[in-house]
């Protein structure tokens, strides 16, 4: 079992056994009927994978579309975009199109955002030129775009990055995170940024910390969660590794194709959710 899968079914079994509860209460999020989607939750989680010692927080626990999720950072961070037609036609992505506000795009927001601001440029010049300073951030929660569209905002919105003796920390700030859709595509899909950020900067990836705000499970999610809570992983999963092609330095030469997935049998059969938008 990885030390995702334990963290995974512990944080189900603290939110199923908590009493925070978001019924009865007005909420933004809907199901397709029209129903409002209630969550349990905790509040400020905390974890934290050495990526120098092989602690992968990778789930095998369910089938974790961890190919989707860094294509979907490409798109943020390479492309640096709001555009639904490149993460359809590039990347083949269509989860975002819930989220179209009206003309192809999830508004300013993510790589918009990552544009506007050069967020990416200054975060590898900095750490390149100066990389054990205090001040390498890439926050994409900014007023100032939220408020020019519409649209969702950012759930993984802060990255903080920090050096030491040859390696490259990071911490993933979230607001939100549903736990058992896509908590665990966030968590390899920023260690993939990760890993890319330090090769470009000379540095081996080394600790990523992961803090979630605010954990939940939605309420047509509960059943899916005690299956989670119930499954025993696969032999030899705590040796899954995730490989990036040692033959590329630059960030934005990176694709899908760089990346290689090793020893990585999730349990099936694989989970369905219904979407709360």
């Amino acid at each position: 079992m990885t030390i995702a899968d334990k963290n995974l079914q512990n944080l189900c079994n603290e939110i199923m056994t908590s009493n925070n509860s978001t019924e009865g209460e007005k909420v933004r999020p809907k199901y397709a009927d029209g129903s409002p989607s209630h969550t349990i939750f905790v509040n400020q989680v905390f974890e934290k994978y050495d990526l120098s010692k092989g602690e992968l927080p990778i789930v095998t626990l369910r089938q974790t579309a961890w190919k989707s999720g860094i294509k979907e950072i490409l798109w943020i961070y390479q492309d640096q975009t709001n555009d639904l037609d490149i993460l359809k036609d590039k990347y083949g992505i269509t989860w975002w199109d819930e989220w179209d506000i009206g003309d192809r795009t999830i508004g300013q927001r993510y790589g918009a955002t990552v544009k506007r601001y050069d967020l990416i440029n200054k975060l590898l010049d900095g750490l390149k030129n100066q990389p054990y300073g205090r001040r390498h951030i890439i926050n994409l929660y900014q007023e100032a775009d939220l408020a020019e569209t519409k649209g969702l905002h950012p759930c993984a919105m802060e990255t903080q990055w920090t050096a030491r003796d040859g390696y490259l920390d990071m911490t993933l700030i979230q607001r939100s995170s549903d736990l058992l859709v896509a908590n665990a595509i966030n968590k390899i899909q920023y260690v993939a940024l990760q890993m890319m950020v330090a090769r470009h900067v000379g540095l081996e990836p080394g600790v990523f910390c992961h803090y979630v705000n605010n954990a939940h499970i939605y309420d047509r999610h509960i059943d899916q969660a005690k299956e989670i809570m119930s499954r025993k992983p696969q032999e030899n999963d705590e040796s899954v590794r995730l490989v990036l092609n040692p033959e590329k330095t630059n960030f934005y030469d990176f694709t899908i194709d760089d990346f290689t997935m090793e020893n990585y049998n999730p349990v099936k059969p694989n989970l369905k959710f219904e979407m709360a938008i």
